[in-house]
């Protein structure tokens, strides 16, 4: 999401020196997050900063593995593999083909997580989730859910996923647009147990 935020303006498009304020402004403009959502994601990615400042960082610090960046990405390889920062084609392939329709369900998102994580244990032989990496993986994945909501059961429109994974951009020209109703911590989290009651 960081990416697509910069991509459009939203965060600086150098990706260099994003304060906390910055990052709280750059989603509330962009995907109406409220500042409590934002500072679960914020807070986490502060302790990767490599800037000098604890109050700053930059995009390319959330490639350290283990602070945000976990295995079992949807659309990048593991840690283990050498590169866990390059969008992989091959596991995006594996990810969007659950999703056959117009719309995904919270159930299939879910499924989509769940398999990852079993071809990654499978195919990694240092793979390591922590709690906390699975938790914030169940969240990564309410994250598109919500922001990307298009049915009235927590569905996601598939083209809107789609072209926020692929091409690092919201799908304004899809028509997708934000949220009128700011989207809150509670909101996402109540996404994310659904998601973790599937899994």
């Amino acid at each position: 999401m960081l990416n697509a935020l910069a991509n459009h303006g939203y965060l600086p498009r150098d990706g260099k020196n994003i304060s906390l304020t910055r990052l709280v402004s750059g989603f509330k403009e962009s995907i109406n997050l409220a500042p409590d959502a934002t500072l679960i994601v914020g807070i986490k990615a502060l302790q990767a900063s490599s800037t000098g400042n604890f109050f700053t960082l930059n995009l390319d610090d959330l490639n350290k593995h283990g602070v945000i960046e976990h295995d079992g990405s949807l659309t990048r390889h593991d840690f283990h593999s050498g590169n866990n920062h390059t969008f992989s084609p091959e596991l995006f392939a594996a990810f969007i083909a659950h999703f056959p329709g117009e719309l995904i369900s919270i159930e299939a998102a879910a499924r989509a997580r769940k398999d990852r994580l079993v071809v990654a244990e499978k195919t990694n032989p240092e793979f390591k989730m922590s709690s906390d990496d699975t938790r914030f993986s169940f969240i990564e994945t309410a994250s598109y859910l919500m922001v990307f909501a298009k049915g009235v059961n927590g569905e996601a429109k598939t083209e809107w996923v789609r072209k926020w994974f692929e091409d690092e951009r919201l799908p304004y020209e899809e028509g997708w647009k934000r949220s009128e109703k700011q989207l809150g911590v509670g909101d996402l989290l109540a996404i994310q147990k659904k998601v973790e009651a599937v899994v």
